[in-house]
């Protein structure tokens, strides 16, 4: 069995669910019922107060059902000990809920902790979370919460969720507090981690885009968590089960499908000069010159793209580290096309693409995702003609 597989995640069913607060006439939550595939993501999308989250919140008994069953892995979570369970199912929310007065270790390591680990295999623990959502622990495991950028936080929540391997990860609008461009790049770490360790996720949201990019179900959800539409992405663009559902899709289904589409799935250039950020500044000018080129692209250590370097930057005592400019956007071969559309637009030009650990893999052209469109809108055009 191969490693990622061993980590996968588990079904998760749930059968008759209700949640009824006293005083109510009306359930929060109404019968609901539905499986989980185990290692997927399954999205719930709806708008605020449909009981999303609380319908979520019962996997982990946050909020305790009123009736119905859930079993995880075949387990009835109803009947396990609370504390137990929640240790079993990572949970990551809005703004990272991160303890204030911990540091980033102190945090990712809390459950690890809880579970009884011994202080070496916790640390070493911490060291593969962080290099596994991005964040170098020379440089920020001491650190604490309120050093951190919002997209920092996240990461650090999302590696606590995961310290303890669980199987399951719950995740309530995770990204909902962060600026779009950190949104885009938080998903696409998202979707890197899962296609390494095959969690169960359930992920709520409100936002139908990034339902569609994240899901490899979406469950639609109307009042009392009704579901109006459980089926993949490409589905339910494609046949929306009712009005409703397709007011969620919106204008131009068709476009929607760039967000179906992933960098990984089209052709990347290879015509980037690169440079170690070691690199002799004047030794990348005179290579700038013989290729004719203007611009080359600076790497870290770790072939990390981390900015853009004119030739007219390399002056005597430049140094790669701080010559030219950041890189504003960058996008990852788990980034959907829309979002690569979004950061040329951004960045004026064509833009560089990570792989699995954030090495450079190549550029993305605009021509590229102009040609992708033009055939996605011709599949659509043809597409119509034949259902009339």
């Amino acid at each position: 069995m191969a490693e990622n597989e061993e980590v996968s995640g588990v079904e998760i069913e749930l059968e008759h669910v209700t949640k009824r607060y006293p005083g109510t006439r009306e359930a929060a939550v109404d019968d609901f019922s539905m499986v989980v595939p185990a290692g997927k993501i399954v999205v719930f999308v709806g708008p605020s107060g449909c009981g999303k989250t609380t319908t979520m919140r019962m996997i982990n008994r946050l909020v305790q059902p009123t009736s119905g069953r859930i079993t995880i892995g075949g387990d009835d979570a109803l009947k396990l000990d609370v504390d137990t369970l929640r240790r079993r199912i990572g949970y990551a929310i809005q703004q990272a809920g991160l303890f204030p007065h911990f540091t980033v270790a102190q945090n990712i390591g809390v459950v690890p902790g809880l579970l009884g680990w011994d202080k070496k295999k916790v640390n070493d623990r911490v060291e593969e979370m962080m290099d596994l959502v991005g964040l170098d622990a020379g440089d920020f495991r001491d650190r604490f919460p309120r050093q951190l950028s919002g997209g920092q936080q996240q990461r650090v929540g999302v590696a606590r969720a995961l310290a303890a391997d669980p199987p399951v990860l719950l995740m309530d609008e995770p990204f909902g507090a962060v600026d779009p461009i950190t949104r885009g790049n938080l998903q696409d770490e998202l979707l890197r981690l899962q296609s390494e360790l095959k969690k169960t996720i359930v992920f709520v949201t409100h936002d139908f885009d990034e339902a569609v990019k994240l899901g490899d179900k979406i469950a639609v959800l109307g009042n009392q968590s009704s579901i109006m539409q459980y089926d993949t992405p490409e589905a339910i663009l494609a046949n929306p089960a009712n009005d409703t559902v397709a007011g969620f899709v919106g204008a131009g289904a068709s476009l929607k499908q760039l967000t179906l589409l992933r960098v990984r799935d089209v052709e990347l250039a290879q015509d980037a000069l690169t440079a170690g950020v070691d690199e002799d500044p004047a030794e990348l000018r005179k290579k700038l010159e013989d290729q004719r080129k203007h611009f080359a692209l600076v790497l870290d250590a770790r072939r990390r793209p981390t900015r853009w370097v004119h030739a007219r930057d390399l002056t005597p005592g430049a140094s790669l580290a701080n010559a030219g400019k950041p890189l504003r956007d960058i996008v990852s071969l788990q980034s959907t096309l829309q979002d690569a559309l979004e950061a040329m637009l951004a960045e004026g030009g064509s833009v560089p693409v990570t792989g699995a650990r954030g090495e450079y893999a190549g550029t993305i052209q605009l021509d590229t995702v102009i040609a992708t469109i033009q055939q996605l809108r011709e599949e659509h055009t043809n597409g119509e003609e034949v259902s009339a």
